[in-house]
């Protein structure tokens, strides 16, 4: 008699099943419903195939299209493996390599029979075709495990190089799994996958480009194809993906930088910004508001050089774990015998900051601070610098030089939850004022870090309970805890805004850190006479400049509220009659402070219209004959389907209104 299993399910109950059993078995033993919509399980909280034994007693979570996260990875992972299966059909002697999911879809890549060459986009709805094939066939994916050498020989025989690269490589102790789609094909892949090719919808994917891509990620490897999809659990939920990415296009803030002329980017300076005269305007009107909000706040606004030795960054720590994104420069000295540079030796290093905490401190460590002088609030407009690779730059979202509204709060130890909890009530008020709804993450400590247990476990509580004293450590403030993802010195809260078409982008953080005062020796004197370390809040709300205006761009879709508009408003003449009018109501808008210009051109009101709605201007005020002699202008605002007629003291009362900053109100 087989030995019987004590198998837990969610709801309570506890079944036995017979050695040998798998989830399947026990979905088939719970109903025919719930079999048909099994796709995984989790045993014991691990996700496996529904095929995979139990090996004693256990919890078991049956994962269905419900479990939306469990399930789309799934799906994706599973895609992935269609996508390598379709091409090899398609285009022998191609070589296939690795096949992950992503955050909305898949990729896998391959090495193309060099006969044929690289794919192109043109190849994609051939590999579209023969994927479908393969979902309609519903193929079995059974699970292996196979001997090292026994996979290595195989691969070999079927010129799969880069697979046999790969399993030679693997851990001696990890077990080689491998995956069949039916009879005929297969990959090596740790799993999970869904029970059969069937259960993916066939109308729920798309094949969306194809790039290049090295193997291993390294430029010295072999250039290979990287074929990309998007991959979804059903037809509705990639329309609404497809329609988000359309929005998204619309939304895009280099197309629209281009359009209101805001700013450029060139080879010349990669990863630079060239604002022009209407986009930094953008960037004083935040940069006033941020310093009206640090001001009330208590900062002190401080000014740090952009260049120092590289002593100073080993102290810190950044020479030994960030040196590969920094910017570094010989410090040359003047050789007399030949009278031209040279180098010194490699103690001899200057470095661009990428980061302003480091210079901070040393503000900090000018003369003698008591524990009274405590709270410190340091803030910088910080212009930082760092060596990001050209393929990830990506217009102002990721770019090499950019300037943060960066502060750090040197504190007491008692000092530091109250602080935390201030700045989270600052970054609220902040970004309600710009329309942002947001959730707030706490990463915690990494695997590869400075410091003791202890004063992670301090400093983690500490920022905990910030913010449950700021009432935001909810599920409507999307509260998380993020194991493993804050940086080498601290623990980190993160801010992560969700715009106007559901994307989320993290852009305000801070930081308790005890590290960094210690390596750089920063110090007060307490009440009791003796030295003490301070406590290091490093903080930022937008994040950089640069990024956030790329957000906003985006988020408003260029309608940005009239306060932050570069032109808050044209004034334009149907007839030339007009134009006396038109220029005396530029003067009075001009007057109560409104950013407002005159178009006079012999043009048709329908062109200057469609010129400025393009251009992304709040209000167009039209004047002609009536207008002048009444003494009134209509107004046409952006988005709206009709005009107003309002009289001209009425509008510059409405414009001035709406050009106040919403923290002026």
């Amino acid at each position: 008699m087989s030995e019987m299993f004590k198998i837990s399910l969610p709801d309570g109950s506890v079944r036995e099943m017979p050695q040998g059993s798998t989830p399947a078995d026990v979905a088939a033993a719970i109903g025919p419903g719930l079999a048909k919509a099994a796709l995984a399980a989790k045993i014991d909280g691990e996700l496996v195939d529904l095929s995979l034994p139990f090996t004693g007693d256990a919890n078991l979570a049956l994962v269905t299209s419900r479990d939306e996260a469990e399930a789309l990875d799934l799906a994706r992972h599973d895609f992935a493996h269609v996508l390598a299966e379709a091409v090899q059909a398609l285009f022998p002697g191609t070589q296939i390599t690795f096949g992950p999911s992503t955050d909305d879809g898949f990729y896998y890549d391959f090495a193309p029979n060099p006969e044929r060459g690289p794919f192109t986009d043109d190849d994609l709805p051939a590999i579209e075709a023969e994927m479908r094939k393969i979902i309609a066939a519903d193929k079995p994916l059974r699970r292996e495990v196979w001997d090292r050498e026994t996979l290595i020989s195989r691969w070999k025989q079927q010129g799969e190089n880069f697979k046999a690269e790969w399993a030679a490589e693997l851990p001696g102790d990890e077990p080689l799994t491998v995956y069949w789609s039916g009879e005929d094909w297969l990959d090596m892949c740790r799993g999970p996958h869904l029970p059969s090719t069937g259960k993916l919808d066939p109308a729920a994917f798309k094949l969306t480009r194809v790039s290049g891509a090295y193997w291993r990620g390294d430029q010295k490897n072999a250039m290979l194809s990287r074929i990309y999809g998007t991959g979804w659990l059903n037809k509705k939920q990639l329309a609404a993906h497809l329609t988000r990415l359309e929005e998204a296009a619309k939304r895009d803030h280099r197309k629209l930088g281009n359009e209101m002329d805001l700013f450029h980017l060139q080879q010349e300076a990669h990863g630079s910004v060239f604002w022009h005269p209407k986009g930094y305007l953008i960037w004083r009107e935040l940069e006033a508001y941020m310093r009206r909000a640090i001001d009330g706040a208590g900062y002190r606004e401080v000014k740090t050089p952009q260049v120092m030795d590289a002593r100073q960054w080993e102290q810190s720590g950044h020479w030994g774990k960030y040196r590969e994104n920094m910017f570094v420069i010989p410090d040359e000295v003047p050789n007399v015998e030949d009278e031209g540079p040279i180098v010194s030796d490699a103690a001899e290093w200057m470095a661009l900051k990428p980061m302003n905490c480091p210079a901070h401190v040393l503000i900090f460590r000018q003369g003698i601070k008591s524990y009274r002088d405590l709270p410190l609030r340091l803030y910088e407009n910080g212009c930082c610098h760092r060596n990001e690779p050209h393929g990830a730059l990506h217009g102002l979202m990721r770019v090499r030089q950019f300037t943060q509204d960066d502060a750090h709060i040197f504190c007491r130890e008692d000092q530091i939850v109250s602080e935390v909890q201030a700045f989270c009530e600052l970054a609220d008020r902040v970004y309600k004022h710009f329309g942002f709804t947001y959730a707030i993450k706490l990463a915690l400590r990494p695997d590869n870090r400075f410091g003791t247990e202890e004063m992670w476990d301090k400093a983690e509580d500490e920022l905990r309970n910030a913010v449950v004293n700021a009432g935001l450590a909810t599920e409507e403030y999307g509260w998380e805890e993020l194991p493993g993802e804050g940086a080498f010195y601290a623990p980190k809260l993160e801010w992560h805004l969700t715009d106007a078409i559901g994307r989320t982008w993290q852009v305000g953080t801070i930081q308790s850190d005890r590290v960094l005062p210690e390596r750089l020796d920063a110090s007060y004197i307490g009440e009791d006479g003796d030295r003490h370390r301070p406590v290091m809040l490093h903080r930022a709300i937008f994040g950089s400049y640069e990024r956030f205006i790329g957000i906003l761009i985006e988020h408003f879709a260029g309608k940005l509220p009239v306060w932050l508009a570069p032109v808050q408003a044209v004034v334009t003449t149907i007839v030339s009659d007009a134009d006396g009018y038109a220029q005396e109501v530029s003067q009075k808008l001009k007057a109560a402070g409104v950013r407002v210009e005159t178009d006079l051109r012999n043009e048709k009101i329908n062109y200057k219209v469609r010129d400025h709605s393009m251009k992304k201007v709040p209000h167009l005020l039209v004047v002609g004959k009536r207008e002048a002699e009444e003494g009134t202008v209509a107004i046409r605002t952006l988005g709206a389907e009709h005009q107003k007629v309002m009289t001209l003291d009425e509008a510059i009362a409405m414009l001035k209104a709406e050009a106040t900053a919403p923290d002026l109100l």
